[in-house]
């Protein structure tokens, strides 16, 4: 396996790049880095529908994250694959199609960790703000979401993670990510599936590990700054709890 990843490094972290696209490594990370700063807004609004007090807007909020959820990624992909040349009568690329059918995708599962971290901020807080003369939307703005985005950021970045092993289905229509360049090293070598295949998940471990880490660090560190109270890990991996000195 060392071989192959001495031999084809280059086809493996960016694709045929820079002599074609960006592939690779390089183009599952940015994938998933655009599909999440584009369905952070959306979720935004579906939260925020989902916990309002009218039903007018809770209700068809909640239709449509049950429907996303409920539907596999690859149905979206295939949906996107077929639905948009038709909708705009232009040619729409295999990444775009990919990005949009993970935008939708990602935006429910999103929606509902923005909206667990709205619902756990003490109704105090709102009841002050609209005692201070703060509107609803003022409240939200300026005292609930940016809290309740900072408290769930630990859950943004393990969906983060996600998106980048779901970035794998992309290789059913032609994107040239990650998987696809595995793909495209076997069909050189032939002989060798298992060790390339092999490679191809060391390289999403290491990634989607090193992501793991940094989601745990950010969720000591909200806790440590939330409720004073630090956060070490001991060496077997446990959480032991000690009052911060002040």
């Amino acid at each position: 396996m060392i071989d192959i990843l001495i031999d084809h490094w280059q086809t493996f972290l960016v694709g045929p790049y820079p002599q074609g696209p960006l592939g690779g490594v390089a183009l599952t990370i940015v994938v998933a880095l655009v599909c999440i700063a584009a369905s952070l807004p959306l979720a935004l609004v579906l939260a925020l529908c989902r916990t309002s007090r009218y039903r007018v807007l809770r209700w068809p909020a909640f239709a449509i994250i049950q429907v996303v959820r409920g539907l596999p990624l690859l149905m979206f992909i295939f949906w996107a694959y077929f639905l948009l040349p038709a909708l705009t009568h232009l040619t729409v690329s295999a990444l775009v199609t990919l990005i949009c059918a993970l935008v939708i995708y990602q935006s429910a599962y999103l929606a509902e960790v923005i909206r667990s971290g709205i619902e756990a901020i003490p109704r105090g807080q709102s009841e002050a703000a609209r005692s201070l003369g703060l509107g609803y939307f003022g409240t939200m703005r300026h005292i609930i979401v940016p809290q309740a985005l900072y408290n769930v950021l630990p859950s943004m970045l393990s969906e983060f993670i996600s998106t980048i092993k779901e970035t794998s289905l992309g290789y059913v229509i032609g994107v040239q990510e990650l998987t696809f360049a595995a793909t495209q090293v076997n069909s050189l070598l032939l002989v060798k599936p298992v060790q390339v295949y092999v490679l191809l998940a060391a390289i999403y471990f290491v990634v989607c590990f090193f992501l793991t880490r940094t989601a745990r660090w950010l969720e000591h560190r909200v806790i440590n700054r939330r409720t004073g109270i630090s956060v070490p890990k001991t060496r077997r991996g446990f959480v032991k709890v000690a009052r911060v000195q002040k």
